[in-house]
């Protein structure tokens, strides 16, 4: 598994306040996200673009453009052509065709932004398009689209369609939208928590002091590790393991836990 595959708290950070650059990455945050989009004003993005960089630090260094069409968005692309980040970050994404075309412009991973109606409903798409290796879920901006609330439940099928959408292009499961509340760090913990029930692995932060209970939520439990090395001393074939059925599929749940808390399995 690659560095931007085994994201799982990246932190976003202004790209025209640099004398934070360093300080993200110091966060505990496993990659730094440099926003050249919402974080940033119109007249502040020459700036932020003469602002990039990457070598204040050895995690993954992720550049959020604007989006496709907007006026923003060749100046940013000429930007990140230089920097040559680990990756970029597409907000709206929408069009898989464009999408795609991008990576014979700009030699990088992209990870697609998945904000709109229209996104979700090209998401397959999208997360197979040449150059994406993760979807993200712009959660705010989608609900302000459709016009719907900002509920685990009412979000709960979109998020799933992600999850699904990326297993079918065979790529890492994808990151989650931010958590706006910051004075109640429960509610980004809640959140992480849902989010990876419904199977994706990494939810995108605003502020530091999110990383840590996203890290995690999206960590194996010491318990879970217990079970899933009880299943696999179990042997082949259909067992019984304290009173539940163990098969194939079971032990293969076990594997992905032990793979994700960093252990091996047999």
């Amino acid at each position: 598994m690659s560095a931007l595959e085994a994201i799982r708290a990246p932190l976003f950070v202004p790209a025209n306040r640099p004398e934070r650059f360093a300080k993200a990455a110091a966060s505990g945050a496993d990659a730094v996200i440099l926003d050249l989009e919402d974080a940033v004003a119109a007249d502040a993005k020459n700036a932020a673009r003469a602002a990039l960089r990457r070598d204040f630090t050895d995690k993954p260094v992720i550049v959020r453009i604007n989006a496709i069409g907007t006026a923003a968005f060749d100046a940013d692309l000429a930007a990140v052509a230089k920097l040559r980040p680990d990756a970029i970050m597409l907000p709206k994404a929408e069009d898989p065709q464009q999408i795609g075309s991008l990576a014979d412009i700009v030699p990088c991973p992209a990870i697609a932004l998945i904000e709109t109606a229209r996104g979700l409903a090209n998401a397959r798409e999208i997360a197979a398009a040449k150059g994406v290796v993760r979807l993200a879920f712009g959660s705010v901006d989608f609900c302000a689209d459709l016009g719907c609330a900002h509920t685990r439940e009412v979000l709960a099928p979109a998020r799933f369609e992600l999850v699904l959408a990326s297993r079918l292009a065979g790529i890492s499961a994808p990151l989650d939208g931010v958590t706006v509340l910051l004075d109640d760090l429960s509610a980004t913990s809640e959140d992480a928590a849902h989010a990876r029930e419904i199977g994706m692995t990494g939810k995108l932060c605003i502020h530091p002091k999110q990383i840590s209970p996203v890290l995690r939520a999206f960590a194996p439990s010491q318990s879970q590790i217990d079970w899933a090395r009880h299943v696999l001393a179990s042997g082949d074939g259909a067992v019984q393991v304290d009173g539940a059925m163990v098969d194939e599929p079971v032990r293969l749940r076990a594997r992905s836990i032990l793979k994700q808390a960093g252990h091996s399995g047999s």
